[in-house]
């Protein structure tokens, strides 16, 4: 690495391939991981990220320097070859990549690092989106978003910095395609978060979680269903997504 641009200010976007697929390991990260070739991407991964650390710590760059860590998605569950899953894990959550709305999707790594400003080991349970990069760096590069149009994302910075508590994003809707799957209430005055799913995919077979059968989840048509009234779920008591409330009930 070659910081050529150290004594001016700089912005460095590192899309990385790895844990997805078709997971591209070199040669030197295979057989590291004992949770196989994905295992290994997420290793390598690891350590490419390190190598650009400790690029901005040699150059005497840590202290200004803001490092936003996140993924677009969360795992690709049909994703195998023979018996080993090639496309990770998303723990609790229900559903993954390209599922719209439910929360093994949605729900992502968001890491910040920022030592001369930001303290260690703080963290911020508030709905936040890969939207809210744009107006962030915008910000912090001292310039101002278009007003001639509504911006959805919101600068991060006030969370951050402790200097607002709350998100701005009371909603978040979540969209398959162009298809709106589902929308997330978090409701202020109580800190509960709500979310009601308008159309859900059908997944084959039904309890796995996924379309193994069609490979990818479709948006429309006859692999979703739609839901009227919408499956409403209290994401705050039930974050696994396993209970929807009942309207008779609830």
């Amino acid at each position: 690495f070659h910081f050529r641009n150290k004594h001016r200010p700089f912005l460095l976007f590192v899309s990385l391939l790895h844990v997805h697929t078709p997971l591209i390991t070199t040669e030197k990260f295979h057989g590291r991981s004992r949770h196989g070739l994905y295992g290994d991407n997420v290793e390598e991964m690891d350590w490419m990220v390190g190598r650009l650390l400790d690029v901005i710590d040699k150059e005497d760059l840590k202290n200004t320097t803001f490092i936003y860590f996140a993924s677009d998605h969360g795992g690709f569950l049909e994703a195998h070859r023979g018996n080993s899953q090639l496309g990770g894990w998303n723990g609790i959550y229900k559903g993954g990549k390209g599922m719209g709305g439910w929360e093994g999707g949605i729900r992502v790594p968001g890491i910040v690092r920022w030592p001369g400003v930001l303290p260690a080991g703080t963290v911020i349970d508030e709905p936040t989106s890969l939207m809210d990069i744009y107006p962030t760096v915008v910000q912090l590069a001292g310039g101002a978003v278009p007003q001639d149009r509504v911006m959805d994302g919101h600068t991060l910075l006030p969370l951050l910095q402790g200097t607002e508590q709350h998100s701005r994003h009371e909603f978040l809707f979540h969209y398959c395609g162009v298809f709106l799957h589902a929308v997330r209430w978090h409701q202020k005055d109580s800190g509960t978060i709500w979310k009601a799913h308008y159309a859900t995919p059908v997944f084959q077979p039904e309890a796995s979680g996924a379309c193994f059968r069609r490979g990818i989840c479709p948006c429309f048509g006859d692999g979703v269903t739609h839901h009227d009234p919408p499956l409403l779920f209290n994401l705050s008591q039930d974050p696994s997504e396993a209970n929807p409330l009942s309207a008779d009930t609830e």
